[in-house]
């Protein structure tokens, strides 16, 4: 199979990556009309060799500085530089990307990883990033708030008890700890939306392939953190009930493509978990399907927050292991001809 790159189009302006600006979609439609006719892209559909670019989290609230967690990774730069590399490798592998899907972290205010959550004796609410432990719980230090308890409706017993569950079900799964993290992805604030640019590349995307992109939310259930784009951290209450369901059909609809491109952030966190439960999900299915992935690892970035943490090291352990786990560890700078495997699927 042939793999052209095409040139970028000359509206892409890295340096504006970095900014929140509204995309002009009616000029980028007509722009598309062109674009496709000069380079002759044909319709997502024509493709015998079926490729997903999945994107994890590439929203506002973690891609643009200052913003709530921007994810600036060691060289302060991370997430704005990942989203260069990605919206240039949308735009030069144009005609080979079938479909883009999209997960959108997705929060309110009341969910067990905000600060309005917890309270300590004297009513005052962590401050970000904090740890909630397990000692902190049974000895007091955290509980969660009152008036939490009655939004949320549910008892306060059974809160005081699925609370200690959840760090123990975290501690048992070898997952983060409980954190406190600042709000951010609020639905329907602008933290949550797609950076500008990045959206303008799905959507000329959209345009010249006929190819609708899939948008997911994730990260919506108050009593659990989501990380992952398939599952949450804890899915069942110390009942043994069901509290978020699994999104078996991303999973089905990801492992209908022939390759699987991956890329977003954060690489520690919602990137590695997605992955981590992906690789898992195919093995369990047939290991072979492994060879299906392909991790950006230039469009993704760790959480790394000077003199607090620095997940750099997490990150980079969870990649090789991936690797040894079937996945490609690639560049978007480099030509799909380079690392790209086309035998069609087993």
């Amino acid at each position: 199979m042939e793999l052209r790159q095409l040139p970028i189009p000359s509206f892409f302006e890295p340096k504006k990556v970095k900014d929140i600006w509204r995309v002009p979609y009616q000029e980028r439609a007509k722009e598309a009309e062109e674009w496709k006719e000069r380079h002759s892209i044909p319709p997502a559909y024509k493709d015998d060799f079926r490729i997903c670019l999945f994107l994890i989290d590439l929203q506002n609230t973690f891609c643009i500085p200052d913003f709530e967690l921007f994810v600036a990774g060691r060289s302060g730069r991370g997430a704005v530089d990942d989203c260069i590399n990605i919206c240039e490798f949308i735009y030069t592998n144009l005609s080979h990307i079938t479909e883009i899907v999209i997960t959108m972290d997705t929060h309110q205010t009341v969910q067990i990883f905000h600060s309005i959550f917890f309270k300590d004796p004297e009513g005052r609410h962590p401050e970000p990033y904090t740890i909630i432990t397990r000692d902190d719980v049974i000895g007091g230090r955290w509980k969660i708030a009152e008036e939490c308890i009655y939004a949320l409706g549910i008892e306060k017993d059974y809160g005081d008890r699925f609370l200690l569950h959840y760090i123990e079900r975290l501690k048992e799964m070898g997952k983060y700890q409980l954190t406190i993290w600042p709000y951010h992805g609020m639905l329907g604030g602008i933290g949550h939306a797609l950076v500008p640019s990045l959206e303008e590349a799905i959507f000329f995307h959209s345009l010249c392939r006929y190819s609708q992109p899939l948008f997911r939310m994730k990260g919506n259930f108050p009593l659990t953190e989501f990380y992952s784009a398939l599952r949450a951290e804890v899915t069942d209450d110390h009942e043994g009930k069901n509290i978020a369901e699994e999104d078996q059909s991303l999973f089905e609809h990801l492992l209908s493509f022939d390759a699987i491109i991956i890329a977003g952030e954060a690489k520690s966190h919602c990137v590695a978990w997605t992955v981590e439960d992906l690789l898992e999900k195919l093995r369990d299915r047939d290991p072979s399907l492994t060879r299906k992935i392909y991790l950006l690892e230039d469009c993704a970035s760790p959480v790394v927050i000077p003199e607090v943490v620095d997940y750099t090291d997490q990150a980079d352990s969870a990649f090789k292991r991936f690797e040894s786990m079937g996945a490609h560890i690639v560049k978007a700078k480099d030509p799909l001809n380079k690392w790209l495997i086309t035998q069609s699927s087993p």
